[in-house]
């Protein structure tokens, strides 16, 4: 349910469409959705579970 997340945002690298949006919720829960379906899933995460995954991003540990 996409309504209790506010101030959806995505990367300003993102500029051909193929996006993710991210938003939090008042209880701190991490929601993230496709920018294209903007009513379609959104996966929802804890707040230590979405800073380990961008920690991880940051520091390369996911890179091809």
């Amino acid at each position: 349910m996409t309504s209790r997340y506010t101030s959806w945002r995505k990367s300003t690298r993102s500029d051909d469409g193929n996006c993710v949006e991210v938003a939090n919720a008042v209880d701190g829960t991490v929601g993230v959705r496709d920018s294209k379906d903007a009513t379609g899933p959104t996966l929802e995460f804890r707040p230590a579970t979405w800073s380990a995954f961008t920690s991880g991003l940051r520091a390369g540990k996911f890179s091809l």
